[in-house]
C-alpha cells in the first residue's frame, strides 16, 4: 500500500504540473497544494520509499539465455527467479512500470546451428529488444559434440566462447544491457604472461567489452586481478563457501567445526586466501602446502612438481578440509590428501568450485578405497558427468538459487555487497548446526 501511495502522489503531482502548464498564471491555492504534495513526497522518500522502489523496479525487462552448454542449470535458475517474483508487488502489478516483470519463463529460445564444415551461426528465435539480457555459458562442457566433414568433434572452451560471441552478435545491439554469466572464466589460467606467451584471458575480456557486454559475472576466478584488462566495465567474481559448508553439514552430520576437531588446508600458495577466509570464519587453524618444482625441466609447458611441502600445525586426529578453486586432473589434490593421511589426519574432505576431472575418476576411486579421501564437494556450475553422481564420495553444492539471486539483484540494479560477502549467512548456518536443527 505504501508503494501505491507514492505512485498516486507522483501521478497527482505530474497531473497538476501539466494542468498548470497550460495557463500562464497559477492561483495561490494551487501553489499551496503543490507545496503540500512536494512535502508529502519528501517525507515518504525520507522514510525509505526510495529503497523500496529501487528494489522493485527492474533496470529493464529480464531475459535469460542459457546456452546449450548449461541448459539444465539455466532452467533451475529460471525457476528460482519465477518463484522469487511470484508473490512480489501484487499491489502494482497492473502498472506499466512492471510490464513483463512476472512471467512463467524468462528463458529465450536460441541456438547455434552448424554447417557441414563445422562453421556456425547464432540464432535468436524471439525478440530481446529493450531487455536486460543475461547470457549463461559453461565453457567447460565437453559433453557436447558437432560434426566437421562427417567427423565427430567434442566442443572445446574455444568453441563455447565463439558460440557466446555469436549469440551476442545475434542480439545486434537491441538489448538495453547485456550481461554474461560465465562461471568458469574462459582462459582464466592464462591470466599472466611469462616469456613469449599470449594473454588469452585479458584478450577475451576486452573482446566481450568491445561487443557491448556491460557486466561479466564469474565464480572463484583463478586470479581476479585479470579484471584490470577492462577497468571501466562490470566484473564480479563470487565464491561459494556458504554452499560448501551447507553441503558438507548435510553430507557429514557428525562434523565438529571447532579448533580441536577441524583444520583448513590450502593445497598451494594460490589457494591461501580461500583457506584463510574459511579458517577465520570457522575459528579453526589453517595449514598449507607449497609446490616444490624442478625449474630446470619443462614438461607440457610447465615446470613439473617435485614434491608438496607442508607448513602448519599438527593435523593428527583432526578432520581436514582442503579448499581450492578447481580439480583438473586431480593429481596435486590427491597427493596432498595422501600426505595429510600419512600425517595421521582424520577424515579428508575436498571442497572445490569446479570439478573438471580431466583424467577421469579412476585415481579418485582408488584413493577413496584406500581411505585417503572421504568426500569431494564440488558445485554444479560446470558440467558434471552422470557417472560422477554414482560415486560414494561425491557431494554436489547446488549453486542455482545463489545464481538466481545474483541475476535478480543485478536486474534491479541494487547492491550485491551482501551477496558477495556470505559471512553472516555462514554464522547463521553454524548457529543452526550447533542447535542441532536440520540444515
Amino acid at each position: 500500500m505504501k508503494k501505491i501511495f507514492i505512485l498516486m502522489i507522483l501521478g497527482i503531482f505530474l497531473t497538476s504540473c501539466s494542468n498548470i502548464g497550460k495557463r500562464e498564471e497559477i492561483t495561490l491555492k494551487e501553489k499551496e497544494s503543490l507545496i503540500v504534495l512536494i512535502e508529502d513526497i519528501k517525507n515518504n522518500l525520507q522514510k525509505g520509499e526510495t529503497e523500496l522502489l529501487e528494489k522493485t523496479l527492474p533496470a529493464a525487462p529480464l531475459k535469460l539465455i542459457a546456452m546449450e552448454s548449461c541448459r539444465e542449470l539455466g532452467q533451475k535458475v529460471n525457476d528460482y527467479i519465477v518463484s522469487f517474483r511470484e508473490n512480489t508487488i501484487n499491489e502494482v502489478s497492473e502498472s506499466s512500470l512492471y510490464v513483463n516483470y512476472k512471467s512463467n519463463n524468462y528463458l529465450v529460445d536460441c541456438c547455434c546451428p552448424r554447417f557441414g564444415t563445422g562453421e556456425a551461426k547464432g540464432l535468436l528465435k524471439e525478440t530481446i529488444r529493450g531487455t536486460d539480457l543475461f547470457i549463461m555459458t559453461d565453457v567447460c562442457n565437453h559433453n557436447l559434440t558437432y560434426t566437421v566433414n562427417g567427423h565427430l568433434n567434442h566442443m572445446s572452451p574455444d568453441d563455447h566462447f565463439q558460440d557466446l560471441k555469436r549469440i551476442i552478435s545475434a542480439a545486434t545491439g537491441k538489448a538495453k544491457r547485456i550481461n554474461v554469466i560465465m562461471p568458469f572464466l574462459y582462459e582464466s589460467r592464462q591470466h599472466k604472461r611469462t616469456k613469449r606467451e599470449s594473454l588469452d584471458c585479458a584478450l577475451a575480456l576486452e573482446e566481450l567489452n568491445a561487443m557491448g557486454v556491460s557486466n561479466i559475472v564469474t565464480f572463484d576466478a583463478h586470479d581476479p586481478r585479470v579484471q584490470n584488462a577492462i577497468p571501466l566495465s562490470g566484473f564480479d567474481s563470487f565464491n561459494p563457501p556458504y554452499q560448501f559448508m551447507k553441503a558438507l553439514f548435510r553430507a557429514v552430520p557428525d562434523l565438529i567445526p571447532d579448533k580441536d576437531h577441524l583444520m583448513i588446508i590450502s593445497p598451494d600458495e594460490g589457494a591461501m586466501h580461500r583457506a584463510v577466509y574459511f579458517s577465520n570464519i570457522l575459528g579453526v587453524d589453517m595449514g598449507m602446502f607449497y609446490k616444490r618444482r624442478d625449474y630446470s625441466t619443462i614438461i607440457n609447458g610447465k615446470n613439473p612438481i617435485v614434491a608438496h611441502e607442508f607448513l602448519g600445525d599438527d593435523v593428527a586426529g583432526k578432520d581436514v578440509i582442503i579448499v581450492d578453486d578447481m580439480i583438473a586432473s586431480g593429481g596435486s589434490m590427491l597427493d596432498v590428501a595422501k600426505q595429510l593421511k600419512e600425517r595421521k589426519a582424520g577424515r579428508v574432505f575436498v571442497c572445490t568450485t569446479f570439478g573438471l576431472f580431466t583424467e577421469g575418476f579412476e585415481k579418485f576411486d582408488e584413493y577413496y578405497e584406500k581411505g585417503y579421501i572421504n568426500k569431494v564437494i564440488t558445485t554444479n556450475l560446470t558440467y558434471l558427468p552422470a557417472e560422477l553422481y554414482k560415486k560414494p564420495y561425491f557431494v554436489k553444492a547446488d549453486m542455482s538459487k545463489f545464481l538466481a539471486l545474483i541475476i535478480d539483484s543485478l536486474n534491479h540494479d541494487i547492491t550485491i555487497g551482501a551477496v558477495m560477502n556470505p559471512t553472516d549467512k555462514i554464522h547463521a548456518l553454524l548457529e543452526k548446526y550447533a542447535r542441532g536443527e536440520q540444515i
